[in-house]
């Protein structure tokens, strides 16, 4: 907690809890235990004035709060992602590897019918963003299964064929592609996470009815910016970074917006576990893109107006459009 995070929280979270901003962590940790967790989680969920939520529900963890109960919580429609690699372990572990290459396809399509708005990819965790250009073939991904499941972590896919596989599925179904990019958990080699890695991937799917969007991207947001400046169906969010850079979020933002489109990119918090890390997100993105289109209009660069279409926009409108969800 004694970090650029933990002062975010006890900033914009602490005051929701009836405590002063800043308030000791000791303070804030007791009144919080008072109030109780499902108190504490419908507060702070609701004073991040959430539109919608987008929830990616291949995490592990049955004591997660599911989609009804979050929804609740935060006074908000919630829609689901779908994480590909999830859903393919789901699928390997009760079909042969001969079956797996028409078996994945078709899961997924069923799975993404029942409302899904998105898909998402774990590939920086798994193996690394070199993506294959090119779908493997039929037998590449048959002899890559037979090869996963008959290894030592049949229930964990890090083959890159079957993962890159998995992608090329996903390109063909048309929802957005949701790619982890950057910083995550230690298991995630941060060299291989780098999107500008992604160009050739990008550049093979320009013509195709899909978006991709890059999430986090930190500290490769400049990467990440450059290749939504480069390619029109690339999009990008700092959505994990705005949290646990706190006060340093003004910063980071205005390199992201130094090259990339404004309709390109998007709010996101990457909020997990802790509804501390919703709010934090979101109030932490308010007072940074004011600050930086602020300082943008005080200088000149930009009228009032277009500020608030913009701030406008990637709080939400562009997620609308690209996720289609302009009736929520």
């Amino acid at each position: 907690m004694d970090s650029s995070l933990g002062h975010a929280v006890r900033r914009w979270c602490a005051p929701v809890l009836g405590l002063p901003a800043h308030a000791p962590l000791a303070d804030y940790l007791w009144v919080r235990g008072e109030l109780g967790p499902a108190e504490v989680t419908s507060r702070l969920m609701r004073a991040a004035r959430l539109a919608a939520l987008l929830v990616d529900t291949g995490l592990p963890g049955a004591e997660m709060t599911g989609l009804d109960a979050l929804a609740a919580a935060a006074a908000a429609p919630v829609h689901e992602v779908v994480r590909l690699e999830t859903l393919a372990e789901q699928i390997a572990a009760g079909s042969a590897a001969q079956e797996f290459p028409t078996a994945f396809p078709a899961a997924l399509s069923s799975t993404c019918d029942s409302g899904a708005v998105a898909v998402k990819s774990i590939v920086a965790y798994r193996h690394g963003l070199a993506v294959a250009d090119t779908c493997p073939g039929r037998a590449e991904v048959v002899e890559a299964i037979g090869r996963w499941l008959a290894g030592d972590h049949p229930d964990r896919l890090t083959d890159p064929v079957v993962l890159s596989f998995l992608l090329w599925s996903a390109v063909d179904l048309g929802l957005p592609i949701q790619l982890h990019t950057g910083f995550g958990d230690a298991d995630a080699a941060i060299s291989r996470n780098d999107p500008a890695l992604l160009q050739p991937f990008c550049a093979a799917t320009i013509d195709r009815a899909t978006t991709l969007v890059l999430l986090h991207t930190y500290p490769y947001h400049r990467q990440a910016a450059w290749l939504a400046h480069l390619f029109p169906h690339v999009y990008v969010d700092i959505g994990l970074t705005v949290p646990y850079v706190g006060a340093r979020a003004s910063a980071v933002l205005a390199e992201l917006l130094e090259l990339a489109p404004y309709g390109k990119v998007l709010y996101s918090s990457d909020g997990y576990g802790l509804p501390e890390l919703h709010l934090a997100a979101a109030a932490q993105f308010r007072h940074s893109i004011a600050v930086v289109l602020g300082g943008m209009v005080a200088e000149d660069a930009m009228t009032e107006p277009d500020a608030a279409r913009v701030i406008e926009a990637i709080g939400s409108g562009t997620a609308r459009r690209i996720y289609r969800l302009l009736q929520t």
